[in-house]
């Protein structure tokens, strides 16, 4: 398994420093470019107020300045170098997760097949460093959730979505440890950036004007609107490209909607779920995580390997159910790489292979979601196609979680 890292990654590699080279946009621009822009700004003490594609939780300026820390090499370089190491912590972290009782190395074969899918682009963002953040609040989340609830509020201030890795925390003592643990160390980061550098609560509103990205699910219905003689265009709006004209502001306001029907959803099934085993944190993490980005008006590339990373660790429970949607997920990847970078130009015009490679992606993705969201609800929710449960106090501490006869004694295993 290590050989195969390293032979895929090596790949990865020859991509990024253009030996081999992907039609279409070239995806390392925004590490020369962009974030070394910021890397400029940022070292001087104050964040890019003034530039509109900063649009990020003050600790995402840590990953920007994390170059800086290898000054022997250029910054996409010493960039470059950070994002390997990530992506090889998560490995380490998901073998680990694999080898303890009830463990499972699926999660590692997921990680290590999926991610080069997407191409150079996921090295080309700091969404892999936010990943590994991420999975490390999962991995430890089994035994120590205080140290799961610091992870997940240092991730969510780097990109806001770690948040969502608490949604599945089991009831009781696990959850109040893990939620304050959140809130004290979300609380503690704030106030450092807030101390020392200025602009560090921009990022509240700095979505608020946001259009529908071609990319997204919603932007299918503009694409189709185009062919019918609907007047719209396509125009890089808060450094991604947009649709703008009449109707966007419909479908970008259906799509919110649909967030918080997710929202409400995920808030129903978190009162009604009684069945907890060890793996039920990360399946609800990847769900809401699913669940959001396929509502989202944005789907970016690289957040597919927020998905690749949580259905990992997922994987790595020898009982989650899974597998199918998360490798619903790594064929989504698949065909992003060709959405994105190779034929983006055909999205952007809506040609109709374009939008038939952004009605697969998006369609893969949300199949992956609804089955996901199938499965979890079924496991947990009592009457749901779950055999008959009974309850028990060893697990997680605290009230009662119900646990069923099958894996009574994994989750007690798992105990914090």
């Amino acid at each position: 398994m290590p050989t195969v890292w390293m032979l895929t990654r090596a790949l990865l590699l020859l991509f990024v420093l253009k030996v081999f080279v992907l039609p279409g946009p070239d995806v390392t621009v925004d590490v020369s470019v962009i974030y070394q822009g910021w890397y400029d700004v940022l070292r001087t003490g104050t964040f890019p107020l003034d530039d509109v594609t900063w649009q990020y939780p003050p600790a995402a300026a840590l990953p920007v300045l994390s170059p800086g820390l290898l000054p022997f090499l250029d910054y996409p370089a010493a960039f470059t170098v950070l994002v390997l190491a990530a992506d090889a912590v998560v490995l380490l972290l998901l073998q680990y997760a694999g080898t303890r009782p009830g463990g499972s190395e699926r999660g590692v074969w997921l990680w290590v097949c999926g991610v080069p899918l997407l191409g150079p682009t996921v090295y080309a963002r700091y969404d892999l460093m936010v990943t590994a953040v991420a999975v490390a609040a999962l991995v430890a989340g089994v035994r120590h959730p205080r140290a799961a609830g610091a992870l997940a509020a240092f991730g969510a201030l780097l990109k806001v979505w770690p948040a969502l890795v608490l949604a599945g925390t089991a009831p009781g003592r696990a959850t109040r440890r893990a939620w304050t643990a959140a809130a004290v160390a979300g609380s503690l980061v704030l106030l450092v950036f807030a101390v020392t550098m200025p602009g560090a609560f921009g990022f509240l509103t700095a979505q608020r004007d946001r259009g529908t990205e071609v990319e997204s699910v919603g932007a299918l219905v503009l694409h189709l609107a185009r062919w019918f003689g609907w007047p719209g265009e396509v125009r890089l709006h808060y450094g991604s490209l947009e649709f703008l004209g009449p109707y966007v502001p419909v479908v970008s306001t259906a799509a919110q909607a649909l967030s918080v029907l997710a929202l409400g959803w995920l808030m129903v099934w978190r009162v009604r779920a009684r069945t907890w085993s060890p793996g039920t944190p990360a399946d609800a993490a990847f769900v809401a995580v699913l669940l959001f980005t396929v509502t989202s008006r944005v789907i970016s590339p690289q957040y597919v390997v927020w998905l690749i990373g949580l259905a990992a660790v997922c994987l790595t429970f020898r009982d989650s159910r899974m597998a199918v949607p998360g490798w619903l997920v790594a064929a989504a990847a698949f065909v992003t790489v060709l959405e994105f970078p190779v034929y983006f130009a055909e999205v952007v015009a809506g040609e109709p292979l374009g939008v038939g490679l952004l009605f697969v992606r998006n369609g893969l993705l949300v199949a992956a979601a609804l089955l996901a969201a199938g499965r979890l609800w079924r496991a947990t929710v009592p009457g749901a196609g779950t055999p008959g449960v009974r309850r028990s106090r060893k697990a997680y501490g605290g009230r009662p979680a119900a646990v069923s006869p099958a894996r009574a004694s994994d989750t007690s295993a798992s105990a914090p």
